[in-house]
């Protein structure tokens, strides 16, 4: 659902920008109050394993299109919402400016999007809701699959507005709102229940590290200490990144699909000094653009930007929370 510039104004892409910003902020106030040292670690494997796990394309049969995790509930449930949606950013950034994936002027959109329904709707509100203070394994995969599917459509509906209100594509609202929300439905359905299998198996491994549990008397500590636990989804990030990768489904994702139903084609272009700008800046920038060698087809590209990728969303995870430490302790002097 990464949006291109080409559909997001100046005007849009400022506000969006300015409300991320303002989420972000809130984020490091809230994540200042927490225990940083023990959250360190999930943060930066958890955001390794979400970039890793965002290259893989899965089909969406009778439909032509393809869709990916998001990840934000997933983050959100293990992290917190104020944890995941940082983690997020941190992830979205890295796509954009290292991959070109998602356009420079759309990053602000693609973190409201992406991010923020995803941790603060369904990792938070629903996340705890549906669990509640009793979790078990049929009340994490009942969240999960509810949070991704609301997340998504959200995020849906917010491309088909950010569209409308720019005002620069031919996009009729309606119809694009149309294409736009069944398909996600598609794609947070399987989303959620690959969230509900990777937090159903840290729930057996090591249940502390979810989000708002609660140890029961009687109940075992997990299977695993938490070191293993989060080595284990490490060890995953790493295959998943370097070799799942290579087996993504080569269909457009379920914003390219909407935009070739209604427009017939995905690749919008908008003029402007702007435009041109962030392009500009995002070649730059991207060494590995669309996860691949420049100029080669390499298979070896995707495996090299999936094993990559994923230790610069890691080192990115734990230089915010070393930042996010140093403020807390200026203020406590």
């Amino acid at each position: 659902m990464h949006m291109a510039d080409a559909l997001v104004s100046p005007a849009v892409a400022g506000t969006m920008y300015a409300v991320s910003t303002a989420a972000a902020a809130y984020s490091v106030k809230e994540i200042k109050l927490e225990d940083l040292d023990r959250k360190v670690p999930a943060m930066g494997v958890m955001g390794a394993f979400v970039f890793a796990t965002q290259m893989i394309n899965f089909t969406i049969p009778g439909t032509g299109s393809s869709g990916h995790l998001c990840g934000g509930m997933l983050l959100s449930a293990i992290l917190g919402p104020c944890g995941g949606f940082l983690t997020m950013i941190a992830i979205l950034a890295i796509q954009c400016l290292l991959f070109a994936d998602g356009g420079l002027l759309a990053l602000g959109c693609n973190v409201w999007n992406m991010a923020f329904y995803g941790c603060f709707v369904g990792g938070f509100l629903i996340w705890r809701t549906v669990t509640g203070k009793k979790m078990t394994k049929g009340r994490i995969t009942a969240a999960s699959i509810i949070g991704c599917i609301a997340g998504l459509q959200l995020g849906a509906f917010s491309v088909t507005v950010q569209t409308l209100l720019s005002g620069i594509t031919e996009l009729p609202f309606a119809v694009f709102l149309g294409m736009m929300q069944p398909i996600h439905l598609a794609i947070g359905l399987v989303e959620g229940l690959i969230t509900a299998a990777v937090l159903v198996f840290i729930y057996e491994a090591r249940p502390e590290i979810l989000y708002g549990y609660t140890k029961e008397a009687g109940k075992s500590a997990g299977r695993m200490s938490r070191k293993g636990a989060v080595t284990v989804l490490a060890v995953m990030a790493l295959i998943i990144g370097g070799v799942v990768s290579l087996f993504a489904s080569g269909n457009p994702d379920g914003l390219e699909w909407s935009m070739e139903k209604v427009a017939g084609t995905a690749e919008l272009a908008a003029n402007g000094n702007v435009y041109r700008i962030a392009e500009k800046l995002q070649g730059i920038t991207a060494i590995l653009p669309d996860y691949a060698f420049k100029a080669s087809d390499s298979a070896a590209g995707t495996s090299f930007s999936g094993i990559v990728g994923g230790v610069i969303v890691l080192v990115a995870c734990f230089f915010i929370c070393m930042l996010v430490k140093k403020a807390r302790r200026v203020k406590e002097q």
